[in-house]
């Protein structure tokens, strides 16, 4: 329990349902729907679609999604596929002939197909309970009235204004900068697309004149997609990944996500003892960051679209090769250079979570990846395209490369947590690279440590980026810590914005109650009822 005289949030506790989101009118559509009579499944998409609206530097229907859905009663975690391929007209080779060796945030190859509408639309046919329309109408309704710019959003708005285009701008512009803090700030034109995807489901976005719109912006761009390729995107059910985690099943989707390096991180973390209570030690801090850096070494060099490379997901994750990382890790002194990797070669958000009074449970993240991804619009549809492509290396013999119908790296992976067969957690964490450390510092810190949801979010952060071989710490972490990471060789730099966000559901089964946190470096909050 935290100490209340000191300022902090609690967990919120409800018998019946419970959503919680980066944003409070999504939690409230989430909780709108429940009461409603739609189940877990219906309220995500609803909080989402609210959320490409009000978060629109973060999400939108420009971008991919993934989802992980816990039928009540049901042994089975079901796991979707919901990102993008690239154009089949693009390949690593033929980038090379234009002289590009590195796709770019601005560049219409950075745009994979969008598959979050896709994903919307399938997961409703199979799972939903009420009509598509009926949980996109409060995301319509914000778009078309209006929705108060927030505190995260404004900081958001402001960092990655310079990224967006001339048709971007109109949108999110407000006297030569960006739409400020506490503006009423709507968005016409993506509440008319979000209509027509109402009426017409998939085809409203993938057929027609919102398709005809995108494919017509990018390829005045120089990029190669086509009426085909949006008709082709199609999302995938796909066959969850899992560890055993202090006596509970971690659950990921498999790759092109990354939720097989947070497997990984936990593998690693599961022969390494609590210090004394307490996570922000030099001693503890230096073994994540090492675990972290052998974990994202391999990511790097090996995951890839498993349709397209042979992604060695079981060695990954298998305890004997994960201890073997944790062997190489040294108590006083930095991996310098990191040693050669021993994985078989071949040839870097928003998170939502429910439960309903079912207790049916869904894990589902939605995202343009950077803020306002891309910085590219279609303006008469309002659609941000996300950069996903940047996830592509552009070199065809890597496992990762450019390739046509390809999947790149994909960030995003929503988690859930179960014992005895039941849903114990849903949660998430949000921040781009950073999620897969992001899984493993929230898990230890509620497994290992014994915090609450709330508790293990609102502890400070820290993230080795594995581009640039630094550790980022957000500001509360000690000054002593930071100089006694630096005598044993890591380069410590003040995190540039807060890392990530994240929320989380438990579920006690004993009592029958629901408790949930959501994470304070972000505008929301949870809800239950």
């Amino acid at each position: 329990m935290r100490h209340l005289e000191y300022p902090g949030r609690s967990p919120v506790a409800a018998p019946n349902g419970m959503a919680s989101t980066s944003h409070p009118l999504s939690t409230q559509a989430a909780v709108t729907i429940l009461q409603d009579g739609g189940n877990a499944l219906d309220a995500a998409i609803a909080a989402c679609a609210v959320q490409c609206v009000v978060e629109p530097e973060s999400t939108g229907i420009g971008g991919d999604c993934f989802c992980l859905y816990a039928p009540a009663g049901c042994d089975d975690i079901i796991a979707f596929n919901g990102s993008g391929r690239a154009p089949m007209a693009l390949s690593s080779d033929r980038l090379l002939e234009q002289g590009i060796s590195r796709i770019e945030r601005q560049s219409p190859h950075a745009v994979t197909i969008p598959g979050a509408v896709d994903a919307w639309t399938q997961l409703n046919r199979d799972h939903g309970r009420m009509d598509l329309n009926r949980l996109l109408a409060p995301a319509i309704a914000y778009a078309r009235d209006g929705y108060p710019v927030t505190q995260r959003v404004a900081r958001d708005f402001a960092g990655a204004f310079e990224w967006l285009d001339a048709d971007a701008r109109t949108v999110f512009a407000r006297d030569g900068g960006p739409v400020p803090l506490g503006a009423r700030h709507a968005q016409p034109a993506l509440a008319a697309t979000l209509e027509r995807i109402g009426r017409a489901g998939r085809a409203g976005f993938y057929e027609g004149p919102v398709a005809d719109e995108i494919i017509a912006k990018l390829r005045a761009l120089g990029g190669f997609h086509t009426n085909e390729d949006f008709a082709a995107a199609i999302g995938e059910y796909v066959d969850p990944v899992s560890i055993l985690f202090r006596d509970h099943t971690v659950w990921q989707c498999p790759p092109n996500g990354q939720g097989v390096i947070a497997l990984m991180l936990l593998n690693i973390m599961t022969g390494m003892a609590p210090d004394d209570g307490n996570p922000i030690t030099p001693e503890r801090l230096h073994l994540e960051i090492e675990a972290g850096r052998l974990a994202y070494r391999d990511r790097g060099l090996v995951l890839a679209d498993p349709a397209q490379a042979d992604v060695p997901v079981r060695e990954m994750i298998d305890p004997a090769y994960c201890d073997s990382l944790r062997r190489q890790i040294t108590p006083d002194a930095r991996l310098d250079p990191l040693p050669p990797s021993r994985l078989p070669r071949h040839s870097s958000t928003v998170y939502i979570t429910v439960v309903d009074r079912d207790r049916n449970a869904c894990s589902f993240i939605n995202s343009l990846y950077d803020n306002f991804g891309s910085g590219i619009m279609a303006p008469e549809s309002g659609v941000m395209l996300h950069n996903r492509g940047q996830g592509f290396v552009v070199d065809a013999d890597h496992p990762n490369g450019v390739a046509p119908g390809k999947r790149p790296l994909h960030t995003l992976i929503p988690g859930m947590v179960t014992r005895d067969g039941r849903v114990t957690m849903s949660y998430g964490v949000m921040g781009g690279e950073y999620q897969a450390f992001g899984h493993m510092q929230f898990l230890t810190r509620h497994f290992d440590y014994r915090m609450d949801v709330q508790m293990a979010q609102d502890l400070p952060r820290f993230f080795p980026n594995p581009f640039s071989d630094f550790v980022e710490v957000e500001a509360p972490i000690p000054d002593d810590v930071r100089d006694a990471l630096r005598h044993i060789g890591h380069d410590i730099r003040p995190a540039g914005k807060p890392i990530g966000g994240s929320q989380a559901i438990s579920i006690d089964w004993d009592t029958g109650l629901l408790t949930a946190g959501s994470d304070p470096r972000k505008d929301g909050c949870a809800m239950g009822y």
